[in-house]
């Protein structure tokens, strides 16, 4: 009892020297560095004359890829199109960029590329890859967007759009020593989570004549006259039988939180962050919503094949979902079945070859499956040490991958040994 009485003292002691030192006038300088987002301000007039064709430039804050015969397009977030001639896999040659202020999406057919350009939808004439010329506009498509967690916002009123950009910041600060200051400005710590973008047709949709293919991720996709896009709760359609001057015919609401689309054969799957929607497009000027399948809230992209759709389920931005693939048999559109589930590290873009199946893993990289069978798929590769967003699986001997460091090929002939054709890096930051 007489040393418990003794602590005491000493207890009270050491409180009041902490107390007293948060009135020292003793200072420490201290580096932080932190990345935040900076808003920025852009008029409509500059968002639709600054498109240019421009030279070849360095790979750098890399989103979606599509592949049109011996292109590939990629994009850098909100900036523009690098143009890449693919006629050597092994060895392709970075040769022009396309400057689109917002851009995001993308989808090809015959010669002419349609974009976003932050809340029109644009189309090129990409005849000559060097010297890319504008044909039409449709304006004020799209009030919102959001690419690498980050949303923009459009003001009709005010015709501007307001914007972030990340940047790292490097400052000193003084601090009392031996105590934390609280940073008084919101930061924001960066996640290399490229889960809110988009690609187009997916390898497995239907091969309108001259139709190009893009990744899992797709806002736009196009199937006969018609070009399709999904903003954050709508389904927008778009007539192109005049390819060069796209019009907008109508628009369906579909909730919130649309992620991607992908079109398998007379239908088309639309991911969300709460499900799988399902319209017949039998006519496909007019759409019609079949069915839903729900699942828990999470990031969403969806492919078809065989009447079998794979849904990956990512934790993060989008929910707290568990991570997974969720594999649904789709022969009976009206009720849609879930068949199994298969536990997954952060699963993003994903591609099927069948059997192959093709799934991003982000920092855990790359994976091959056979999915021979949806009640048993199993992993025949796994290569690591890679970021790795979304895949284009091309013909069963080639892959397109994108990531955080670049464009990947990989011979696929053999999905249990893939084989690293050849890699397009991202500039590295000084």
């Amino acid at each position: 009892m007489k040393n418990n009485y003794f602590r005491w003292p000493v207890t009270i002691l050491g409180l009041s020297l902490a107390i007293g030192n948060l009135s020292c006038t003793d200072d420490c300088e201290t580096t932080r560095t932190y990345r935040t987002t900076v808003p920025f301000v852009l008029t409509v007039d500059q968002i639709r004359n600054e498109i240019a064709s421009q030279g070849p430039q360095e790979l750098v804050n890399l989103g979606k890829i599509y592949v049109k015969d011996n292109y590939i397009f990629i994009n850098e977030l909100k900036k523009g199109l690098h143009i890449i001639d693919n006629s050597n896999p092994q060895q392709p040659q970075n040769i022009a960029f396309l400057k689109i202020p917002g851009v995001i999406d993308m989808a090809v057919k015959d010669n002419i590329l349609y974009a976003d350009n932050y809340m029109d939808v644009v189309s090129f004439d990409i005849t000559d890859p060097k010297n890319i010329k504008l044909t039409g506009r449709v304006k004020d498509v799209f009030n919102q967007g959001t690419a690498d967690g980050i949303t923009w916002g459009y003001s009709p009123g005010s015709q501007t759009i307001t914007d972030y950009e990340t940047k790292i910041i490097t400052d000193k600060i003084r601090t009392n020593c031996g105590f934390l200051i609280v940073n008084p400005n919101p930061i924001y710590y960066y996640a290399n989570d490229m889960a809110y973008y988009a690609g187009s047709k997916g390898p497995t949709g239907p091969s309108a004549s001259g139709t190009g293919q893009g990744g899992s991720m797709a806002r736009f996709t196009i199937y006969d006259d018609f070009l399709y896009t999904v903003s954050q709760s709508d389904l927008l359609l778009f007539n192109i039988k005049a390819p060069t001057q796209p019009v907008q015919e109508s628009k369906i609401n579909l909730g919130w939180g649309i992620e991607t689309i992908f079109p398998y054969k007379d239908k088309l799957f639309i991911g969300s962050n709460t499900g799988m929607y399902i319209f017949d497009n039998k006519n496909p000027a007019k759409p019609e919503r079949i069915t839903m399948f729900e699942h828990a809230r999470a990031c969403d992209p969806v492919v078809v094949a065989n009447d079998i759709a794979y849904v990956t389920l990512r934790s993060g931005f989008c929910g707290a979902s568990p991570n997974r693939l969720d594999v649904v048999d789709v022969t009976n559109i009206y009720a849609p079945r879930l068949l199994k589930s298969y536990e997954m590290q952060n699963p993003a873009g994903l591609g099927i070859d069948f059997p192959s199946l093709f799934i991003c893993e982000g920092q855990y990289g790359l994976k091959s499956f056979d999915a021979s069978s949806a009640m048993d798929i199993k992993l025949q590769q796994h290569i690591e040490k890679i970021n790795a967003f979304d895949v284009i699986p091309l013909g069963g001997k080639h892959l397109l991958m994108v990531g955080k460091d670049g464009l990947y090929q990989y011979d696929t002939s053999n999905p249990k040994d893939m084989k690293l054709l050849s890699i397009i890096p991202v500039k590295k930051e000084s």
